[in-house]
Order: C-alpha cells, then structure tokens, then sequence
C-alpha cells in the first residue's frame, strides 16, 4: 500500500511474515521451561496452522533444539481437509495477502485467488503458508496432515466433557491430531510425550458447536 498510496500509508499482515512468527515464539519458549519444571520433553508437539504464526509459535523452539542440540520431536502442523495448503499445495511465488498487496514470497499455497469454503474455523481459512514454516516442511523437519472438520468437532466435544474447558474450532484440530496420537501410541505400547497447543477457548464459537 505504501507503493500504491505514495507513501503515505504502511501495510503490515498479522500471520504469515517472519516477525509474527518470531513474536509468537514466546509460546514454544515457555512450553519449554514448563515441560523442564515437569520433568518431561515431549516427543510430538502440535499446533492448528493457518497461515503459520499460530503452530510456529509453539514448535520453532522445539525446531531449534532438534537442529541445535539433537532432539528428536515430531512437529505436527494440522490444517483443515478445506483449505490443505501445505498437504495440497504448491511451493512456489504467491502473494502473502488474497488483495496481492504484499511482495511476493516463496510458500506453500493454493492461490491468493483461491475461494475457501465455509468453515467454522475461521482462522484457518487461508491460501498460503508463511515462507519459514512453507520452508520447514519442504525440508522435511516439520510434517503436515489435514483432518475433516466432523471429526474436529468430535474431538472437541470429547475434550469439553473430560477437560471441561471449551476448545476454539481452530485449537480443536490440534485437539484431534494429538487424541490420533495417543491412540496410536495405545495401540503399539509406546510410552509418549505429546505437547498441542490450546490457542484459543470456543465461547463465540457456540452457534459452530449447536450445527
């Protein structure tokens, strides 16, 4: 906008570039510090992911340890089945914003043109993936997997009831990424640590909860 306003005006995105994603990895740092007072490291960490601030937030740091000091975390990016941007995509040149405001940058996208369906996790609603995150996976140290929007809800209901804590739409796929997980870890007697990130409570979300 600023090249388009004469320079009157700056344009800044809250997802997708780098430094939103440096800001919100202040969650991972003290996932990690509360993981060491626990005594435990986990051995899975997952996050929803939209565009990328949210799941870089909670798994960079736990990137950096695996690069940096020899971990072996998985890191699981979840995405909606509707809007499968990393699991469908491509990685190529797109713009960061659907108005093509902003420079264009390397991601896995389906397209700023790209029309998403309705869906109750409206934040993950978005064509492309932030470029470090679309890098990430690229180079295989982190994985993505997309899940149907029923099977969310189920989670999230099954979460409230034991948990009593309402779940956000978009939280929930991390909710029903990490329950695949332990059921996995059931079935062939592994002894795992699994870390997700609850990003957000679903009190405005109720009209989602009664469709």
């Amino acid at each position: 906008m600023a090249a388009t306003s004469g320079g009157t005006k700056k344009y800044g995105l809250g997802s997708v570039l780098h430094h939103v994603l440096i800001h919100q990895s202040i969650i991972g740092e003290e996932s990690l510090k509360q993981m060491d007072m626990a005594g435990e490291y986990p051995d899975v960490v997952i996050g929803c992911v939209g565009s990328g601030s949210n799941f870089s937030g909670i798994a960079f740091p736990f990137l950096r340890e695996n690069l940096k000091n020899g971990q072996r975390t998985r890191l699981l990016a979840v995405e909606p089945e509707a809007t499968p941007s990393l699991t469908k995509g491509v990685y190529t040149f797109d713009y960061g914003d659907t108005a093509g405001m902003t420079p264009i940058i390397k991601m896995h996208t389906l397209g700023h043109n790209f029309m998403p369906p309705s869906i109750h996790a409206g934040g993950l609603r978005y064509h492309g993936m932030a470029p470090t995150l679309s890098a990430m996976v690229n180079a295989g140290l982190v994985e993505a997997v997309s899940v149907a929007q029923t099977k969310v809800f189920e989670a999230a209901v099954l979460f409230a009831r034991t948990e009593g804590i309402l779940p956000a739409p978009e939280s929930s796929h991390a909710i029903r990424t990490a329950i695949d997980e332990a059921l996995k870890a059931k079935e062939t007697g592994e002894k795992k640590v699994i870390l997700f990130n609850l990003s957000g409570h679903g009190h405005f979300d109720l009209v989602s909860y009664n469709k």
